[in-house]
């Protein structure tokens, strides 16, 4: 707070020097030997202070000495103060003497004066009440909570991941709200294009989110499906009835894209070989849906790898070795690439890939199960 240095020496400084002395009934000599006195009461002063500033400062506080430590306000008063960017130290001291949380400004802007804690005020939230001390208000208000949360999703991750980042966060919410929120899609406007017993899975679109600490799982579930309504725009909706997919059909193959892909511009070729294999009628036969399938393992992983041959014959529909055709719904929250991937994907003849043996990330893509057997590493 730039302007709040000035504020308060001309509020609290220039007052002193014309009373202090008369009210301490001591010689101006006494009143700049205090400052000894004033660091062990008062703690350290501002570095900041000329020696006369600090002299009459700690005069004051020390005849004010039993107010400091003495409920600041009114006893009921209390406030969830929010501080905008750029406001003065001396705003925010009035504004809490408005609500009785503060009975005597003047003192709390000499004491933050004083300690050089009139310039660490910063923009954000503060829950303060008038039975707080001086001091305890003045510590208080070095240690801003945020106005917003910004809660980052990554591509890829499924609700309980997205559910376990919340906590760390800092939301007022828990895990399990969240995935109470995202359970189903009643009560949202999407629900007209899931099928009915569909969870949120897939829709949570990835971004960065901007939230108030005190928000509900249901304003942060909003505002990913809004996000998730404004990327998934007309000319892509069209684009995935082009290819005979309905919303949920394409998002479902997106997520299993975003599992597969390590490499960005692999994932058209991806998209182009599960096309091609829904089209031919063969098993997608993708690791990832088998990983979803497995849930979460005894390590606290979520997406087991490498995977057994017991592994591939789990019994679930989401298990692509065995249940033909696309999965009921998504494995994953896909973000926007992969979702294009799908809309855009590429006129290959291939049906089959696997990693390549360089540790690239890169996959090797096969027309013929022959030539994919060939492309296994040595």
């Amino acid at each position: 707070m730039p302007r709040s240095r000035s504020c308060l020496r001309n509020a609290v400084l220039g007052i002193l020097a014309f009373g202090l002395c008369a009210v301490l009934g001591a010689g101006t000599s006494v009143v700049l030997g205090l400052p000894g006195m004033g660091e062990d009461r008062l703690g350290s002063p501002s570095p900041d202070l000329d020696p006369a500033q600090r002299s009459l400062l700690a005069a004051y506080l020390l005849f004010r000495g039993q107010a400091l430590d003495r409920a600041a306000g009114t006893a009921e008063a209390a406030i969830e103060l929010e501080v905008a960017e750029g406001a003065t130290a001396a705003s925010v001291v009035d504004e809490l003497q408005n609500v009785g949380v503060v009975r005597d400004g003047f003192l709390l802007r000499a004491y933050l004066r004083y300690r050089g804690l009139d310039v660490g005020v910063q923009a954000g939230r503060y829950s303060l009440s008038g039975a707080m001390t001086v001091r305890q208000i003045a510590e208080s208000l070095q240690r801003a909570q945020a106005l917003e949360i910004a809660f980052t999703v990554p591509e890829g991750w499924r609700r309980e991941e997205i559910a376990a980042a919340i906590p760390p966060a800092g939301f007022s919410f828990s895990p399990e709200d969240f995935l109470g929120a995202t359970a189903g899609s009643g009560g949202f406007a999407i629900a007209a294009e899931m099928p009915p017993e569909a969870t949120l899975e897939g829709y949570l679109f990835p971004d960065t989110y901007r939230l108030r600490p005190d928000a509900a799982a249901a304003d942060l579930v909003t505002a990913m499906l809004e996000n998730f309504d404004r990327r998934i725009d007309p000319t892509l909706r069209a684009a995935f009835s082009a290819r005979g997919l309905s919303l949920h059909q394409a998002i479902t193959l997106a997520s299993i894209i975003e599992r597969e892909a390590i490499v960005a511009d692999e994932r058209p070729l991806i998209a182009s070989v599960f096309l091609n294999r829904l089209s031919a009628g063969m098993l997608l036969e993708s690791d990832p849906t088998v990983q979803y399938a497995l849930g979460l393992q005894p390590d606290g992983a979520w997406w087991k790898s490498p995977l057994s041959l017991d592994d591939l014959g789990i019994d679930s529909p989401y298990n692509t070795y065995r249940s033909p055709g696309l999965p009921p719904g998504p494995i994953a929250n896909p973000g926007l690439s992969s979702l294009q991937a799908v809309a855009n994907a590429a006129e290959a003849p291939y049906f089959y890939f696997r990693a390549a043996c360089d540790g690239s990330g890169r996959h090797v893509f096969a027309a013929t199960f022959e030539e994919h057997l060939q492309n296994a590493c040595p």
